[in-house]
């Protein structure tokens, strides 16, 4: 497998822009389609607008827009004309109006109509925002009625504001104006010294609208991807570079951290260690920087997000950095080498050394990017030797303080075997009085790395062993380990590498399959782009897993409570409701999922209808002569009712995917053949599914 580029095709996010547009209080809205002459049908609900009024979404899918549904006897029917004029003339309005929610319950809306263009400039859909002002409205209205009010406001010598000059921006004219008309209303309602005022609040409400204008409303269009060109990609040539680049660095900290901890901080000689200490000293602080280097661009670098979307913006950025390794960074990034600017003692650079420790915390995020460099078998071999070698280091650090303790020790008889001792007198460096002499660093080091590859690998060759009970029970550790690396690395390095492989030799193979059927085939670019597509954002989501496979050896009864577990979501729709538990295991062993990528069509028009689709995330659109006549989300069903004859249900539109969706369906035959197990629900359901569906695909219905 590749990395993991996330969803990259361009997606229409319309849905998920306008949810986050009218978040919070101006959640309550709906989308109307505006190509439908004297018919603008609701395409979507939101589930603030469902919360308000007390409908569901089925129950609202497919109305007009001017919301009927809704009306009772105090709507107005002049604001209704309005509301209508507004719609025909493709126009903005704002007004407030008397409405009913399905319990009869009055309630007052404040109601804003904007049209929605597409790419092209044209308008496709109408958005109407619902905001409850029955509060507010009942404390300022109720001491007047409507037609005094309109009496006095006719007899008032002030004109309106729609008689000012507005360079033609009749929209926003009708916005002002609303605020004036309120202000006239509160003029007639509040006592006479707190005119004034209200005409200073209009003043001070035209002033802020001049200065402060809504965020426009996004279009109905494919969304092209902005990026930000200091945003780097996670996934470019530069970052695999760099990603390298700091692997680099990671074994060097922990190559040099232990090294200079064990050998320079136990040196002898001020004149040996100054030169060992400075001959790293510029190295590390190279390495320091670019750990802080490292930490600037990872606060630069997208990320894909849980629902595999390449997250571009950079307040997500830097949250989710924060939130993940920017601490562990930051500890292994701090410059303890700045510390040599000051004259400090021998002691005291031990002290640095042991703090330079905390960089080995930096080994954690490569445990992360394992995953990702184990694609490659010559890397992964690669990864295992220098582990290996990388533990065996560590040990030769451990086994050289072993010694030098040894001879640092008050016992007068172990401190002249101790295996440095013994190096010494072969090397003719002995140790004198415990503090002169003996073998140079790199000879000690030399022979402490050799003597634990020795013992790793196999039993030691005796020309470098333990004398001192220390050095034995040392020796035993190492053999313990050695034996655990043989039998746990070596030994199942075939084992390792076929198993890690083997998803991405099956992701090879059937790319390659597909490779040569585009070429036999001679298929144009575009039909070869949208197959490689769809193939590799398929693979992305189930890694190649077919489930009814998997699960085909299982125990019927097993394989049934799995398959509830996995389409629960489904299995919790209100048609499902009456249906007992047997029915529902039943169901459920025939439900299968689907994946539609961005722009496919998952029904055309006039084809005949096989399954019954409900929507898990992603969204679709609806298109009936080129207008779109729903937009389903997640949580929607789409199909038909069924007929009461084994006839063949023909579609009444297309159904295209707008973004990346995940889709659970049912085939219409298996449904069939359920409900005809289940003849005491089967009628239930014929006659339930007429009111759950979000759009019945079903010609003629």
């Amino acid at each position: 497998m590749p990395v993991m580029k996330g969803l990259l095709a361009p997606q229409n996010t319309f849905l998920d822009s306008i949810a986050n547009h009218f978040d919070g209080t101006h959640s309550n809205f709906l989308l109307g389609n505006a190509r439908g002459r004297y018919d603008y049908r609701i395409v979507y609900c939101s589930d603030g607008f469902c919360e308000l009024t007390g409908f569901v979404r089925t129950e609202v899918m497919q109305k007009t827009c001017t919301c009927t549904f809704l009306h009772g006897a105090e709507t107005s029917d002049g604001v209704m004309e309005q509301v209508h004029k507004a719609l025909e003339s493709q126009q903005e309005y704002q007004g407030e109006i008397c409405f009913y929610r399905k319990n009869g319950n009055q309630f007052w809306c404040l109601l804003d109509i904007v049209p929605i263009k597409n790419e092209k400039g044209e308008v496709v859909l109408f958005l109407l925002s619902f905001k409850d002002v029955s509060e507010s409205y009942g404390k300022s209205h109720h001491y007047i009625h409507e037609d005094e009010r309109q009496e006095e406001t006719d007899r008032c010598e002030f004109k309106t504001l729609s008689q000012l000059p507005h360079d033609g921006k009749q929209p926003e004219t009708k916005k002002i104006n609303a605020h004036f008309n309120v202000a006239l209303n509160t003029f007639f309602i509040v006592p006479q010294e707190s005119v004034i005022e209200g005409i200073r609040d209009v003043e001070f409400k035209i002033s802020c609208h001049s200065m402060f204008q809504k965020p426009s409303v996004p279009e109905y269009k494919v969304a092209s991807v902005k990026k930000s060109r200091f945003i780097l990609l996670h996934y470019s040539i530069f970052k695999a570079m760099w990603d390298w680049l700091i692997l680099l660095a990671t074994f060097y900290v922990a190559v040099t951290v232990p090294f200079n901890v064990c050998f320079v901080s136990h040196s002898e000689g001020g004149d040996r260690l100054s030169l060992v200490t400075r001959s790293t000293t510029w190295s590390d602080i190279a390495v320091e920087m670019l750990f802080i280097a490292d930490i600037i661009l990872n606060f630069r670098t997208t990320y894909v997000s849980q629902s595999g979307q390449v997250v571009y913006d950079t307040r997500s950025i830097c949250l989710h950095y924060f939130t993940t390794w920017f601490f562990v960074d930051l500890i292994a990034a701090l410059p303890f080498d700045l510390l040599y600017a000051f004259n400090i003692s021998v002691l005291q650079t031990s002290l640095v050394h042991l703090l330079k420790t905390v960089r080995l915390l930096r080994l954690l995020r490569l445990l992360q990017k394992l995953d990702r460099y184990s694609q490659y078998s010559a890397v992964v071999l690669t990864l295992l030797m220098s582990v290996f070698a990388l533990l065996a280091h560590w040990m030769a650090c451990i086994w050289y303080i072993i010694g030098r303790k040894e001879i640092e020790s008050s016992d007068p008889v172990t401190w002249d075997i101790g295996w440095l001792q013994d190096l010494g007198k072969r090397l003719e460096t002995p140790y004198i009085n415990r503090t002169i002499g003996g073998p140079s660093i790199p000879s000690a080091y030399i022979a402490s790395l050799y003597f634990t590859l020795s013992s790793l690998t196999s039993v030691g060759f005796g020309n470098v062993c333990a004398n001192t009970d220390a050095e034995k029970i040392f020796s035993i550790c190492i053999m313990l380990i050695g034996a655990l690396m043989h039998a746990v690395v070596f030994g199942n390095v075939t084992a390792i590498i076929q198993r890690m492989y083997s998803r991405r030799s099956l992701y090879h193979t059937r790319m390659k399959d597909l490779k040569d059927f585009i070429r036999v085939h001679r298929l144009p670019q575009q039909l070869k782009q949208r197959m490689l597509e769809y193939f590799q954002a398929t693979w992305s989501v189930n890694n190649g897993i077919n489930t009814n496979e998997l699960l085909h050896d299982f125990p019927d009864e097993l394989r049934a409570d799995i398959a509830m577990h996995l389409n629960k979501d489904i299995l919790q729709l209100p048609v499902f409701e009456r249906a007992s538990r047997g029915c529902l295991r039943s169901l459920s062993l025939h439900i299968k999922t689907s994946f539609c990528a961005p722009g496919e069509y998952l029904i055309r028009h006039g084809d005949a209808l096989h399954a019954d689709y409900f929507v898990c995330s992603g969204s679709l659109e609806v298109l009936k002569d080129g207008m779109v006549q729903a937009i389903l989300g997640k949580g929607d069903l789409i199909g038909a009712d069924l007929p009461e004859h084994d006839q063949v249900i023909k579609t009444n539109a297309d159904v295209k995917a707008l973004t990346y969706c995940d889709l659970q369906y049912i085939s219409v035959k298996a449904l069939r053949e359920v409900l005809r197990l289940y003849p005491e629900y089967g009628s239930r359901f014929s006659s339930d599914i007429h009111h759950n569906l979000t759009y019945n695909l079903r010609e003629g219905s």
